[in-house]
């Protein structure tokens, strides 16, 4: 594994321990984050950027370089111009599919442009707080920053935590939010297994034990709740360009049976485990799991979420042997016909791409972790319009969408279960509420991207695009909120809606002419 390929390494601690102060504080780095900086720059606060790693942009410059967004004409303001910017630099109007180091580029130099000051390689070790308001950001190398006003930018929903705010991990119940699409989820053939696939160590002898990858656990029952967790992966950039392409690596820990039930899927007739490779710009991909055994490590991120900082390295050097090590079984196990390993050689790692990584991403794709609970949750019936959230703050538009949660053993065949897609409805407007807390639990932090919502309905928010919208969004209500000196709970409306549409933000649906919803399936 190449030397930076990690998670987490705890940071030095700085020989003359700083205390930075501004208007606003960001942690996180994600596109969110980047997005609430600069425009928080442009309306004239003074706003710092603190990043618990090296890169900006999260996904959106960590190999997620085919956009998901379902409608692009639900997409304003500052996310709006970062695909702008995106098909300049590609000589065409806009972008929606690009390069990682293009995306990065971007974010850094909107950056540079505002002068934000950035921090990176800072962990948060914790916060301060008088009564409901966070007064510090403590990292682990003794920084700390002190601000008026706070954006929990991470995937992970980490300060929101730090800060004593109610969240929720795993997927609610049916009954809960009386939705059809929460809870364990059986019966959709997406990213499935197609054939019968026996999953004991002996076929057909249940003693032998259960292969690896497949929990050995009840299935349960329709719609109840877990703590389960959609399966997380990288968004692999490949290409087949041979002068920029270097062999996938054999990671270390490789343990060729993880991969006996791909070998097995494959024998019955079944290929697909890279079906979903998108071209992108220079002879690269963005290729995503698909089928029933591909790049998502199905059951092994459930201590993501809350973990601290060990488990989840633990966690991330997991992902990376499981996924590096697919890749190595599919050009170089035996089990594996001979065209398929040829073919799969055709491919490698961009040596232009993810450089100090040895062309892997650095960035996990965490689909899901902590999500708020506030004074209002977004459901799977503002996605389907039976309810509309009356102080929308940006739009959302892609399918009900959740990557599969556990891999289990039913009627003596090996299943996926938890996967859904679930779309044909128009873009619905995402509610302010719905990403600040409770105002007893704290007064002045947003949360653009951990928001409150169930798990199917955050299955369709949780795109790029969208965080982008919501990171801008939350900072032009930061801004409000210290004019007005007020907690964020208590911006009006009104003149918040006036500023987002000022931006540019699009916050209700016109649907274009000609456009109809597709249904996917």
């Amino acid at each position: 594994m190449n030397n930076m390929l990690h998670y987490y390494r705890p940071a030095p601690r700085a020989k003359s321990p700083q205390t930075i102060e501004s208007d606003l504080c960001i942690y996180g780095g994600t596109s969110a984050g980047v997005a609430a900086a600069v425009v928080a720059t442009r309306l004239g606060l003074k706003a710092v950027l603190v990043e618990f790693g090296r890169h900006l942009g999260g996904m959106s410059s960590g190999g997620l370089g085919a956009t998901d967004i379902g409608n692009k004409a639900a997409i304003g303001g500052l996310a709006r111009e970062f695909y702008q910017e995106l098909g300049r630099h590609y000589g065409q109007p806009e972008a929606w599919t690009f390069e990682p180091s293009a995306a990065e580029a971007v974010f850094e130099s909107w950056i540079a442009r505002a002068r934000v000051p950035v921090f990176r390689e800072h962990r948060l070790a914790g916060v301060k707080k008088q009564r409901n308001r966070i007064t510090e950001l403590l990292a682990e190398n003794g920084n700390r920053f002190r601000a008026r006003m706070f954006i929990d930018a991470t995937y992970e929903g980490d300060l929101l935590a730090a800060a004593g705010v109610a969240y929720h991990v795993g997927r609610e119940a049916n009954a809960r939010y009386d939705e059809t699409l929460n809870g364990i989820h059986f019966g959709h053939p997406g990213h499935n297994f197609k054939v019968f696939v026996d999953p004991y160590v002996v076929p057909g002898k249940p003693s032998s034990g259960l292969l690896p990858g497949i929990a050995d656990e009840p299935a349960g029952r329709q719609g109840s709740g877990d703590r389960c967790v959609q399966a997380y992966n990288f968004r692999l950039c490949m290409t087949d360009v041979p002068g920029n392409r270097r062999p996938f690596p054999k990671p270390a820990g490789y343990a060729p049976d993880r991969y006996t039930l791909l070998a097995r899927y494959i024998d019955a007739g079944v290929w697909d485990a890279l079906g979903l490779s998108i071209r992108m710009p220079n002879g690269k991909t963005d290729t995503n799991n698909h089928g029933g055994f591909s790049s998502d490590n199905i059951g092994m991120n459930y201590d993501w979420p809350d973990g601290d900082y060990a488990t989840r390295e633990r966690i991330f050097r997991e992902h990376v042997t499981y996924q590096q090590g697919m890749m190595w079984f599919l050009c170089h196990d035996r089990r594996v016909p001979a065209e398929i390993r040829a073919d799969v050689r055709k491919w490698g790692l961009p040596k232009d791409e993810f450089r100090e990584t040895g062309g892997w991403p650095h960035q996990l794709y965490v689909r899901e972790a902590r999500r708020m609970i506030s004074d209002y949750a977004m459901t799977e019936h503002n996605c389907v319009g039976r309810v509309t959230a009356s102080d929308p703050v940006g739009l959302a538009a892609y399918t009900m969408d959740s990557h599969n949660c556990r891999r289990i053993v039913m009627g003596g065949r090996v299943k996926n279960e938890g996967n859904v897609e679930v779309g044909g409805f128009t873009p619905y407007p995402i509610g302010y509420r719905s990403i600040v807390p409770r105002e007893k639990e704290c007064a002045n932090l947003l949360v653009p991207i951990c928001l409150a919502a169930s798990h199917i309905a955050y299955g369709s928010i949780r795109m790029e695009p969208v965080f982008l919208v919501l990171g801008e969004s939350a900072a032009i209500a930061a801004a409000q909120a210290l004019a007005l000196r007020r907690p964020v709970q208590d911006v009006p409306y009104r003149g918040l809606r006036k500023a987002l549409a000022q931006a540019k933000q699009i916050l209700e649906w016109a649907p274009p002419r000609g456009w109809h919803p597709v249904r996917a399936y």
